[in-house]
């Protein structure tokens, strides 16, 4: 993956694989993604790949991400991983697979 979109997979691979061991990277469709007994539970999009103007961090009804209220997102921009949003991601991914 080209940089500067690979430098934040990599930074997302390890915020994920060190909140949920569990999950088990993967490719999917051809962008990496994090499942759990062989359904994914969230995704790395390249925005560069994708040709849009930002990378995105999605989840799928895989993950237990529901809100009370019925109304929560399921897919976040990202332009740059910083502390904050390594943070924010490791508390998603933990909710997700709990």
């Amino acid at each position: 993956m080209a940089e500067p979109d690979g430098a934040t997979a990599t930074r997302l691979h390890a915020v994920i694989t060190a909140a949920a061991p569990e999950l088990a990277p993967k490719l999917w469709y051809g962008q990496p993604a994090y499942a759990r007994d062989g359904k994914v539970v969230c995704f790395f999009r390249s925005g560069q790949v994708d040709k849009e103007r930002y990378s995105s961090l999605g989840f799928t009804t895989e993950a237990n991400l529901d809100e009370d209220g019925g109304l929560w997102p399921t897919s976040y921009a990202v332009t740059e991983l910083t502390e904050a949003g390594e943070a924010t991601v490791s508390r998603l991914v933990k909710q997700a697979v709990r």
